[in-house]
């Protein structure tokens, strides 16, 4: 199996949660009493590979600053374990920061740690200038000279890890297709999502009813050929139960396993047993 270049493939355990992580609201993300999430929040996923555990993805929320209109940062990180770290090691941290107030990303930061790979990316939005800033290092080959680039984009855009929580304030019926400038450092993609259903499923939280949608990253904002799934609980909170991204390898799914709210709104973990 380790001939299948899944070197080449492993990001996509760290891109179903935060790529890309679709995609804040059009009234912004203000912490209102019917906002979706609030800073002290923590998501945890399992990931599994086909039949394999693969890792664990983590996101947490929290401020920049005190201040109430202070960015928000997204920070995931993502860690293979068992029988996939024998074949492709993945360390993997990315810093996202969003103004509350606009939904507009500010920026990511990056760690990566993937099998060979080892960089550290930083990517601001330059929303005065109407520009995309990326710095990056290749920390596998320090004599290598760092890449800069400057890339235009719209007033506002979303980055990989943002852009989940720009879907999770979205409103949503069947049938939407909800457009999503996002910017990795490069050029920027409209993504566009597709409310594909309302159905129940069974999830670590309890039986929940979601919202499946699938974002048009494949082809567009990653070239690679495949599909991304995602379910958002259809409730106040949006949560993203599971994301599946099926490529060349097999299907790598992310199941949300526990959910740590605001410790201004609940405080406590919910699992299995206690989740509403």
């Amino acid at each position: 199996m380790a001939s299948m270049s899944f070197d080449k493939r492993g990001p996509a355990i760290f891109l179903m949660i935060s790529t890309a992580s679709i995609l804040a609201s059009r009234v912004g993300l203000a912490e209102t009493a019917s906002a979706p999430f609030a800073p002290g929040e923590k998501l945890t996923y399992s990931i599994t590979w086909s039949a394999f555990e693969a890792g664990e993805v983590t996101a947490t929320l929290q401020r920049t600053a005190n201040d109430p209109h202070d960015d928000y940062e997204a920070v995931t990180t993502a860690r293979s374990h068992g029988f996939v770290s024998l074949l492709y090691n993945l360390n993997d941290e990315f810093r996202s920061r969003f103004n509350p107030d606009t939904s507009c990303s500010a920026g990511i930061s990056k760690q990566v740690v993937e099998g060979r790979r080892h960089k550290r990316t930083e990517i601001t939005f330059d929303s005065t200038r109407k520009l995309a800033i990326l710095d990056e290092h290749n920390l596998a080959k320090p004599s290598e000279p760092p890449k800069h680039t400057e890339e235009a984009i719209p007033a506002c855009v979303q980055d990989v890890v943002s852009a989940f929580y720009y879907l999770r304030n979205e409103p949503m019926q069947v049938g939407d297709h909800i457009h999503v400038p996002i910017n990795d450092g490069s050029k920027t993609t409209e993504v566009i999502v597709e409310v594909q259903a309302r159905e129940e499923i069974d999830t670590p939280l309890g039986r929940r009813a979601a919202f499946r949608v699938e974002p048009t990253v494949f082809g567009s904002l990653y070239k690679r050929k495949g599909r991304m799934l995602i379910w958002f609980s259809d409730d106040a909170q949006r949560l993203p139960l599971r994301i599946k991204a099926i490529i060349s390898v097999g299907a790598i799914t992310g199941t949300l396993q526990s959910v740590t709210k605001a410790p201004a709104t609940v405080g406590l973990a919910l699992g299995p047993a206690s989740a509403p």
